[in-house]
């Protein structure tokens, strides 16, 4: 796999690419790196050009402090200015977790360059802030987005030597299969150690106003779609949908309606992945994707 480093939106933008032909772009999410990715890029890269980079604030690429650096419209540019640092016409966007939220957007905004999406466990964001305004279910489960916007919220992810992340990421992931090398662990942890990455990271929440009602007047939900129209929500390109069904921090309540924005939909649920499916599972996790690369 070859690293990379380009200047993209005011930015320094660290990127990983491998193998040659049709595109295939990956975003991870929180609290993650490129290297999540690592055996689906090894194994797609056997016939596809994949690109996996380091979002604005993680791991190697460049880490504004400031809140309003982390707004979706600067988000999407970054991944609109890879795009056009690559050269790229047309791709295959896959993506999960704060990466679906950004690859859902930069999709509404940009359907021109994507052939195909993949997410993983994200729903389409008018959807999603459905239900964290009006889901009581989906406003329990995302509690953790009102801690992450706190000031307190550094002190808790760093503590005790990252103490949370080891064990609510990878010690979850772990449990429910997922396999890490002690590299593995070591590349997370040194991407979490990098000065200024837990506030980049959590200032991804903070300038997305994301959560439910905070009991303070905000309604919840999100800004994720702001500056948009109501016909840019429909989505006219094939879309993959990979559900691990026991992921307690993302319900499926949040897939009702998304044949309503997406007409061409193909599901893949997975019974005993959960949040973290895509490392859990990555040998099923990337058949899916392949299949459907093929068929579409």
């Amino acid at each position: 796999m070859q690293h990379h480093d380009a200047d993209i939106n005011g930015i320094r933008m660290h990127y990983v690419t491998h193998g040659t032909g049709e595109p295939i772009l990956f975003l991870h999410g929180f609290p993650e790196y490129w290297g999540v990715w690592k055996k689906h890029l090894a194994e797609l890269g056997k016939d596809y050009r994949v690109i996996a980079p380091d979002l604005r604030g993680y791991n190697l690429s460049s880490k504004p402090q400031e809140v309003e650096q982390y707004h979706i419209d600067l988000l999407v540019r970054d991944v609109l200015g890879l795009v056009e640092h690559l050269g790229l016409k047309k791709l295959t966007l896959v993506c999960q977790d704060w990466g679906a939220l950004l690859g859902w957007s930069f999709l509404l905004r940009h359907p021109e360059y994507v052939c195909r999406f993949v997410t993983i466990n994200i729903t389409h964001p008018v959807l999603f802030n459905r239900e964290l305004r009006e889901n009581p279910r989906q406003q329990q489960a995302s509690q953790y987005m009102l801690a992450f916007r706190t000031p307190q919220a550094e002190t808790m992810i760093t503590a005790d030597d990252f103490a949370w992340p080891k064990n609510a990421v990878i010690g979850s992931y772990k449990a429910n299969g997922a396999k890490f090398s002690d590299e593995d662990v070591d590349e997370w942890v040194r991407a979490w150690k990098q000065p200024g990455a837990i506030t980049c990271a959590l200032n991804y929440y903070r300038a997305a106003k994301m959560g439910p009602p905070d009991g303070q007047g905000n309604p919840g939900g999100s800004n994720l779609l702001e500056g948009l129209k109501p016909e840019q929500f429909q989505v006219r390109i094939p879309v993959l949908f990979i559900h691990g069904e026991q992921d307690f921090y993302l319900l499926a309540d949040g897939h009702r309606g998304l044949e309503e924005y997406v007409p061409d939909l193909t599901f893949r649920r997975i019974p005993d992945g959960a949040h973290g499916v895509a490392m859990e599972r990555p040998e099923l996790v990337t058949r899916y994707i392949r299949e459907f690369l093929r068929s579409r």
